[in-house]
């Protein structure tokens, strides 16, 4: 379980969260941490298992009832350090349980967690050139992997949010803004670059797949792709994957193997 110890609203529409929890500090840190968050239904818990292997846990968690069962949620890692968690979370109304949670998260309130597992953990590229690119959803993993960068790494990094005020302080990205009629796949697609290019793709997943396919175009290999469907416009993770969600997974598992 995890339990708040600030919250920080760092935008109009994200807020900052940090946690403390049994098991944080055994944790080791790679590039692009994920894990699962487990949000309580009302007058429900998030708890689920302490198992640390994921079919046992899945399927402790398939066991709760759904009307008890909490709503899990999948997030990055914003940092992990002594024993403290940071996630950040992107404000969208209450069209969501993570959002409709985090803005009104207070010190104290508890929810649930599943991972990090190294065993997800992918390295970062070794190209001459790096290419970040997504939407403010991927702002979290993209900021904190710039920051892994040595100082010699070339990289050109792309987020789309929907206006100004939405900017974070992270040096080196080049903002994109939908209240002035930009789109992130417009914009990534008009620059020219080195076919030896490493990618690293993430946001909605439309999105991330068209951007793919137009490296992929260019000569860009497939293993040299690192992509992720954050969301899917109209749909939630609780919804049916559609036949492109079926074949991004086919895609990503492909690209495991390699």
């Amino acid at each position: 379980m995890l339990t708040v110890t600030s919250v920080r609203r760092l935008t109009p529409r994200m807020v900052r969260l940090t946690f403390s929890g049994d098991g944080l500090s055994d944790l080791d840190t790679w590039p692009d941490q994920q894990l699962k968050l487990l949000f309580p239904k009302p007058g429900c818990s998030a708890h689920v298992s302490d198992s640390p292997d994921v079919g046992t846990w899945y399927q402790a968690y398939l066991a709760v009832p759904e009307p008890e069962r909490p709503w899990m949620r999948s997030f990055t890692v914003r940092s992990l350090a002594d024993g403290v968690l940071t996630v950040d979370f992107v404000l969208h109304g209450d069209n969501g349980p993570a959002s409709h949670w985090a803005a009104s998260a207070q010190v104290g309130d508890v929810i649930g967690r599943f991972g990090p597992s190294p065993e997800y953990a992918r390295p970062l590229g070794t190209a001459d050139l790096l290419l970040f690119a997504g939407d403010e959803t991927a702002l979290p993993a993209i900021a904190s992997l710039l920051e892994l960068l040595p100082s010699s790494q070339r990289f050109l990094a792309f987020v789309e949010v929907a206006d100004p005020a939405e900017e974070l302080d992270v040096p080196g990205v080049r903002w994109v803004h939908r209240s002035a009629g930009e789109d992130l796949v417009s914009v990534v697609s008009a620059i020219e670059v080195p076919s030896s290019v490493w990618v690293w793709l993430g946001g909605e997943a439309s999105a991330v797949r068209a951007l793919r396919r137009h490296f992929v175009g260019l000569g860009v290999s497939k293993k040299d792709i690192e992509f992720a469907g954050y969301w899917r416009r109209t749909l939630t993770q609780d919804d049916a994957p559609t036949a492109d969600d079926l074949a991004e997974a086919q895609e990503r598992i492909a690209s495991l193997s390699d």
